[in-house]
């Protein structure tokens, strides 16, 4: 009897060294997630067309961002995605008190000037407008001859979808053929015009458009310091000719 007492008792005293250790080591381990992973320092890599503050003000969100572990857990469990300019997003820790953000920004397919606010709208290839603002980005064609009355931060552009659909077309093949006009102009029937320079590209009827560009993209070097209209609206895959009017 006396001997299942003694085992008894050093269960208990061994279960409550297994339970003081535990909570020793949870309250360790939060002292040292509260005091030591706190964010000092923030380095911020790709970004190009927002600043470090910008970016920092979009990760650290929230009330618990102080934490350095908890701002690389969150993003490693949540979809960046909802960053509206943000394509992906990496963060990481350097140390406990240095957080390094990697990301890679959407890019910016045009803008418009929205009369009513007095100010640029920027949307990506999405058609989502990512930016208000009065800044004039490089390498960003202008497009002319839109309006509205009002547009929405982080929302699509107001267009009928087929006239959305064929902008971001455009502006989407032009990046990639490496041809992006300062300027796209709709005009009658909202047929664009490439503008480079001096030289207005008429594009008419967008159904040919990759086959219109791949030209546009072999004749452009040739009129290089010249001014006047190259007439693309006519043109089709059995045409030879293509007229180009030089200014006056």
């Amino acid at each position: 009897m006396i001997k299942e007492k003694r085992r008894k008792k050093k269960r208990r005293m061994l279960a409550l060294k297994i339970v003081f250790g535990v909570l020793v080591t949870l309250v360790l381990a939060f002292l040292v997630v509260f005091y030591v992973f706190r964010v000092e320092d923030v380095e911020v890599k790709g970004n190009v067309l927002y600043d470090k503050p910008t970016i920092e003000s979009v990760v650290l969100n929230d009330e618990y961002s102080w934490n350095s572990l908890y701002v690389f857990l969150k993003y490693k469990l949540v979809d960046t995605k909802d960053v509206p300019f943000i394509d992906t997003m990496e963060v990481s820790l350097k140390n406990p008190t240095t957080l390094q953000i990697q990301v890679y920004e959407k890019g910016m397919v045009g803008y418009l000037y929205l009369p009513s606010l007095g100010q640029n709208v920027y949307f990506d290839k999405d058609g989502i407008v990512v930016e208000i603002s009065d800044r004039v980005i490089p390498e960003v064609p202008f497009i002319s001859g839109i309006t509205f009355q009002e547009v929405e931060l982080y929302k699509k552009l107001p267009m009928e979808s087929n006239e959305l659909r064929s902008l971001l077309s455009l502006t989407q093949a032009l990046k990639k053929y490496g041809i992006l006009p300062t300027e796209i102009s709709y005009g009658v029937e909202n047929a664009p015009g490439l503008i480079y320079g001096g030289v207005t590209v008429l594009m008419g009827d967008l159904t040919l458009q990759t086959p219109k560009l791949e030209r546009v993209v072999q004749i452009l070097p040739s009129l290089a310091e010249q001014a006047g209209t190259l007439h693309m609206e006519n043109w089709t895959e059995e045409t030879t000719d293509i007229v180009f009017d030089r200014a006056q």
